[in-house]
Parts: structure tokens; C-alpha cells; sequence
């Protein structure tokens, strides 16, 4: 019983994580009988070269019968992590992936050597499969990208605070409206989880650069396909960001002041 409780823990985890990961656990547990010598460190063996197979060579090929396919890397933009895409949490719809070309491009001609840094997109299969813990990056149309920041010498740079891309926040300053604050005493203890998502903090040497950040959502906002974007209101504010994409996400998200997010129609 409680190696089917372990199994049924990892698979769960598996899929949670990447997926098509829980899928290709039981299909080595299959290969590799219970009987057989060795059976931990075989299946693990199988597991993981099935697992890279699968998520390098097969997945990329059979997401556009999905209507995705996996966001296209250049000199203008990349993954903040490799994880994202082993994980297979790097799929889009044609057109969004199309806005991220265009964004990182102008983006990166006005900022020569700056890139456009994305964390979180979607899986690559089923429309309404939950990306978790994001509540809505379940279509293919949604993706976080990482905030703009600036060296000691007031530089841009491609470094960010958290090794992950998540948890580490521009907090309201003094004066500045704190919806953090406002959500959590309507008891939505989750709006600032996120803090414990980081995976360490890096790069002390950085901090956040209003020009560059507006910059950046100044071009995506211009997108005809761009419907929405998520962004805290202290940030709103501070940067005089105005258009009717700007939304707020909701106190039953989590806090936007260390990634913005947005989504096409």
C-alpha cells in the first residue's frame, strides 16, 4: 500500500511539474518489471532517457496538433531558466509567439544586448490542462516575463534577483498604494506566495529599472494581438503606464511586482 501511495505521489508530482512527465514514470515502471534486478536504478535510467526524448525531439513535433508550438529562442530572447523548458512549460499559440519575436526585437534593437526574459508559459497539450500555480495559463495564449533591471552603473542588464524569476518584488515605496497589503487582509493568504517560489536570491548588485520596465510594456501594449496585461497598481502608478490592456488580476492571483504578465486574444 505505501508503494502505491509513493508511486501515485510521483506520478501526481510528475504531471503537476512537466506534464507529460507522470505518463512516461509508469511507462518505465512497465519496462521495467518489478521482478527485475537492479529495478530503481533501471527505471530511473529509462525514465529520464524517455523523458529527454520525448520532452527534445517528440513533444516540439506533435504540440502544433495542439495548436502550439514551443516558443522559438533567438539572439533577442531566451528562457530565464532551462528549467522552464524541460519541463515543457515553454508552449504558446502561433500568434503569441509571434507578439514575442516582435516585442523581443524592438525591444532588443533599442537596447542592443538586452534580451526579453520569459518564465512561465503553458504546457503543450489541452486547452484548459492547469500550469500550476498559475490559475490561467492553461490555453496557450499566456506567458510571465521577467521585469527590467539595472547594474550598479545604471546599465541594463539581463541579470535578475531570483534564480527562478518569481519571488522577489518591487515593493510599493512609502506612499505608494500596497495591494498586497489590501488582499491579505481579505484573506487571500496566496497573493504574495510566490516569495517562497524564488529559489534563492542572486545578483544583489541590480535593481530595478523604471525606464527600462516601462519601455518594454510600452512596445507590448502596442500589439494589436495583445488583449491584456497584468502589472501590481503600485507599478502602474509609478511608471504612468495608461491603456485599457492594463488590468488588475485579482486578489485571488498572486501579486505582479517581479514579473509582468500578458496574454494574446
Amino acid at each position: 500500500m505505501l508503494k502505491t501511495i509513493a508511486k501515485l505521489i510521483i506520478f501526481i508530482l510528475l504531471t503537476v511539474i512537466t506534464q507529460i512527465g507522470g505518463v512516461l514514470y509508469l511507462v518505465s515502471s512497465v519496462l521495467i518489471g518489478s521482478s527485475a534486478k537492479w529495478k530503481f536504478i533501471k527505471r530511473t535510467a529509462v525514465f529520464i532517457g524517455l523523458y529527454l526524448i520525448t520532452t527534445f525531439y517528440i513533444v516540439p513535433v506533435i504540440a502544433p496538433y495542439w495548436g502550439r508550438e514551443k516558443i522559438v529562442e533567438t539572439e533577442f530572447l531566451e528562457a530565464h531558466s532551462w528549467c522552464y523548458t524541460l519541463a515543457n512549460r515553454s508552449y504558446v499559440k502561433p500568434q503569441l509567439n509571434r507578439s514575442l519575436k516582435e516585442v523581443s526585437e524592438a525591444f532588443g534593437t533599442k537596447n542592443p544586448g538586452i534580451k526579453l526574459v520569459y518564465l512561465d508559459a503553458n504546457f503543450p497539450f489541452i486547452d484548459g490542462f492547469p500550469l500550476l500555480p498559475h490559475l490561467s495559463h492553461n490555453d496557450g495564449k499566456k506567458i510571465d516575463i521577467a521585469l527590467i533591471y539595472k547594474d550598479g552603473q545604471s546599465e541594463l542588464t539581463n541579470k535578475k534577483p531570483s534564480r527562478s524569476g518569481y519571488g522577489v518584488y518591487e515593493n510599493p515605496k512609502n506612499g505608494e498604494f500596497n495591494q498586497t497589503v489590501v488582499c491579505k487582509k481579505q484573506e487571500y493568504w496566496q497573493y504574495d506566495f510566490p516569495k517562497y517560489l524564488s529559489m534563492g536570491t542572486t545578483n544583489d548588485d541590480i535593481s530595478f529599472s523604471e525606464e527600462g520596465t516601462k519601455q518594454l510594456i510600452g512596445i507590448i501594449l502596442k500589439q494589436k494581438k495583445v488583449e491584456r496585461l497584468f502589472i501590481e497598481p503600485h507599478l502602474k502608478s509609478r511608471l504612468i503606464l495608461k491603456s485599457d490592456k492594463l488590468k488588475f488580476h485579482g486578489c485571488k492571483a498572486v501579486r505582479h511586482d517581479d514579473h509582468i504578465h500578458f496574454e494574446t486574444k
